[in-house]
Parts: C-alpha cells; structure tokens; sequence
C-alpha cells in the first residue's frame, strides 16, 4: 500500500512540474495569439499600389509573405507591387525561389530600401537587383553579397563582414569568413569556389536583365562592397534614391520596365498605397521560427517526452512533448543551426535528467548544465538568428537550480530515518508483552511493535509494559534492551 501511494504521489508531482512548463507556454502564447488574428485589409481601389513590408532576415516565412504578395496582386490587377526593404541577409534557397517569383511576376515590383538607416545587405542586394524597380531611401546602403556556408546550408552572412585576403586567420575563424577578390587556385576549398562562381554568375544576370552595373554587382560577390543611396544611383546600380513612398511613386511615372510578357510603363497618377500586413499562417510561421520560441518549443518537447515515459500512459505530457519538439524540429530546419550547438544542448538535457534518477553527487548535474549552455550559446549560427543570452542564462539557472533541489532532496533522505523493511525496526520503541523469564543467561519473552507481537530476548530483565529499545532483528527474534539500559547494550550474535 505504501509503495502504490508513493507511485501516486511521484507521478502527481512530475504532472505538476510539468503543468509549470505548459503555464509558461501560455505565457508565451498569449503574445503570439495577437499574431494570428487576420489584418484588416481595405476594399481595393480601382487603380492601387500593394505595399509589403519586409523587415528581417530573408527565411521561408518571409519568402511565404512575398510570393503570396505577388499572388494577391496579380488577382487583383496592381498597377503596383513595392517590397519595402531593410534586411541584414538570409538563406540562399529562400532568397533564389523569391526571386524566380519576382522575375516571373506580371506586376512590377519595387523594391525599396526604407526607411533611413536601413540597408539591403547580402540576400537583400540579390532582392533589390532582381526587382523591375530598385530604389533606395537616402542614408541607406546595399553590399555585402558574398555566401557563406551556415550549418551546412548554403546562405548569407547577416552583419560579420568578410576578412581581408591578406589579413591573418584568428582563432577560430573558417575559410568561410574570408571573401578573396578573386580565390587563387588552392585558396579556397572547391565548394567555397563553386558556390561563389555560382553567386558571382547570378548576380551578374540579375544585373544586367535589368540594365544595371554588373561589374559592381560582381564586386559586391567577390570583395563584399557597399555602397550608399547616392553612389550607388550614380554607378547605376539602382534606379531611384526617394525620401518616401509618395516621392518614390512620383519618380517611378512613367518608367518602362521588362516584365515576362514585354515592356510595360509605369503609370502612378492618381495610384492608392495598399498596405498588406502578414495573415495569420505567416505570423505564425514567424513566430515558430524565432530563435527563442524554438529553443523553448525543444525544451519543453524533450521534458514533455521525458515525463511520458517516466510515467507511461499519462499522455497528456507525451501529447504536449511530441507537438512541440516537431514544431521545434521545424524551426531548426529553417533556421540556420549549428549541429554541434543541438548535439550539446541534447546531450546536456540528458545528462541533467540522468542526474535525478543517477546518484552522482552532481558530477552529471554539472557536466549537463555545461553542456546545455555551451550549445545553447552556439546554437545558432548566423549573428541575426541567435537566442538571447539572457534566456539562456535563465534557463540554465533553472537547470542549475533543479539539479541542486534533487541532490539536496537525496542528501535529506539518506539522512532520514528508515521507514519500511527490518532496518527501521531499530528506530523503533517495543513495549514488553508480560514479564521476561531467564534461560541460559537471558531473558526471554513477547512483545509488541509496529502492531505486531514478535519474540524478544534481552541481556537485562523486563518487566510487563515496559518500554523497549530494539536493538537487532535476527530472523524472527527481535533483540531488545530496556530504554534506560539500551544506550549501553551491545547486540549479541
């Protein structure tokens, strides 16, 4: 009965844990519910321009809410599209199948960098090339276009800009972090080469379909060079520098663009800016693939699994665990991971679980808690997709703080007394069951314990009722001492 009661209670006790990490959940879906409600959109006018807002690095989810732009603004016959533009780099696979839809699009799209202080680096510099219309917000800047290899993806670099060729490798830094102006045969590995002769083709493609400089496009690949708003319209790299969307649709009027079906003039007058905010299935995507929603998402998926299976058939933290690790698994195939980073955190989660069901006086524990932070600090590998330090902090204090709770917890209960089995029958207080005779130099008779009548022998005598020390269990003997005696009495063999 004890042992079914004490299943109970520990299975009642992981439940609880587990509903804390469920309420903190709901504490972050709270926020992303405001997410999901449908923007309300305005009726159509007759003659409109669509207006995106993209204001991120470039993933699926963005490549989602662009394409499904240009959908929208075909059906309903845009004179328009203007992507507005301010992103520090992204994927490369979003980036290329973006781009096939904007060179495939019968709407003219405009991209515009805006506003002030923003920038189109890296994939944002293959966007605003491949667009009808580029255009630029004074005091912003494009460049940075050379890919790098991210958790074996194939992208761009966010906001590290490439080393010198001639500047000395530092600890730690990849072949990948140096962009040569032209990679010397050896220099590079025949990947590195292949991806940015590929890149380098590209860009120049994209540059000259619209009549653009290829040649800095090219530059831009090979050596990592920027320009601001004003050089770059004087090299010819853009079409337009517009202070804002009113001045950017009075300076497009009239311009001739290469759509697929031939040329097409840009008519303005009298045009109404639509604003298209993100629907609900792209703000979650969104927010599935924040870096710090994903790494709750895996946390939370791993105990949930963990709780399941410590105790089997409570499905409710199997069913929550199983939704979001392959919601987290998602977002890691998205986002661009450093493999070791998750390895780390995995083999740190296992290790800190292991600690509670292991007595290792915390050598477990504090490996585990290494290990989770450690990979959690390198999880990501672009420095625009990163979880934050401070949630890791916290949740390594979490970590920290169980693992201390659970060696404190077995440190009290080697401590506590014995509570079932013979041992605890030497913690215990007998009475005597009438008086103890005298045979062979002891005492023997009856007495009672633990509500059970046992066979006693003693080295003193014992009198009726008397309160009685046990000091020994040998088979189904109980070896006793009265109390006063029992500090000194020894247990006979």
């Amino acid at each position: 009965m004890r042992c079914t009661r004490g299943a109970h209670s520990r299975r009642d006790s992981l439940l609880r844990i587990f509903r804390v990490f469920v309420i903190l959940l709901g504490c972050f879906a709270l926020p992303i519910a405001g997410f999901l409600g449908e923007p309300l959109h305005a009726q159509p006018a007759q003659r409109e321009a669509m207006l995106l807002t993209v204001s991120d690095a470039i993933s699926p989810a963005t490549m989602d809410y662009l394409q499904r732009g240009i959908e929208r603004a075909e059906e309903e016959g845009a004179e328009l599209l203007i992507i507005e533009l301010d992103t520090p780099g992204g994927l490369m696979a979003s980036t290329h199948d973006l781009i096939k839809s904007i060179l495939a699009s019968r709407v003219p799209v405009v991209t515009y960098v805006s506003p002030s202080g923003s920038r189109a680096a890296s994939a944002g510099t293959y966007i605003l090339l491949a667009s009808h219309v580029a255009a630029m917000a004074p005091a912003t800047h494009l460049g940075s276009a050379t890919p790098v290899q991210m958790g074996g993806l194939p992208g761009f670099p966010s906001n590290k800009p490439p080393a010198s060729p001639t500047a000395p490798k530092g600890p730690g830094e990849t072949p990948q972090d140096t962009a040569p102006s032209k990679p010397a045969s050896g220099s590079a590995s025949a990947m590195e080469r292949k991806v940015l002769e590929d890149a380098v083709s590209y860009i120049r493609e994209l540059a000259t379909h619209h009549g653009r400089n290829a040649d800095w496009a090219e530059r831009a690949v090979r050596e990592a060079a920027n320009l601001g708003a004003q050089e770059a319209l004087a090299q010819n790299v853009i079409d337009v520098v517009a202070t804002d969307i009113d001045d950017l649709l009075s300076k497009v009027d009239g311009k001739t663009v290469v759509l697929v079906g031939g040329n097409r003039t840009i008519s303005t007058a009298d045009l109404q800016v639509q604003r298209v905010d993100p629907d609900g299935r792209t703000r979650l995507l969104f927010v599935i693939t924040d870096p710090n929603i994903a790494y709750f998402l895996l946390l939370i998926g791993f105990y949930g699994i963990v709780f399941e299976f410590a105790n089997p058939g409570s499905l409710f933290p199997g069913v929550i665990g199983a939704t979001c690790l392959l919601l987290a698994l998602f977002a890691f195939q998205i986002l661009s991971v450093n493999y070791a980073g998750l390895a780390l955190i995995f083999l740190g989660l296992v290790f800190i679980v292991a600690e509670a069901f292991i007595p290792s006086f915390g050598v477990l524990g504090i490996g585990g808690i290494v290990a989770f932070v450690s990979g959690s600090v390198i999880l990501m590998d672009g420095s625009n997709q990163a979880v934050s330090i401070p949630v890791v902090g916290g949740v390594g204090a979490i970590a920290a703080g169980f693992m201390l709770w659970v060696v404190t917890r077995l440190v009290g209960l080697r401590r506590r007394r014995p509570v079932y089995g013979v041992e605890h029958f030497t913690e215990e207080t007998a009475r005597a069951d009438g008086v103890f005779s005298a045979a062979d130099g002891r005492y023997s008779g009856y007495i009672h314990m633990s509500g059970e009548r046992w066979r006693a022998v003693s080295d003193e005598p014992v009198q009726s009722g008397e309160a009685l020390r046990v000091l020994a269990v040998n088979g189904l003997t109980v070896q006793v001492a009265p109390l006063a005696a029992s500090n000194r009495a020894e247990p006979k063999p």
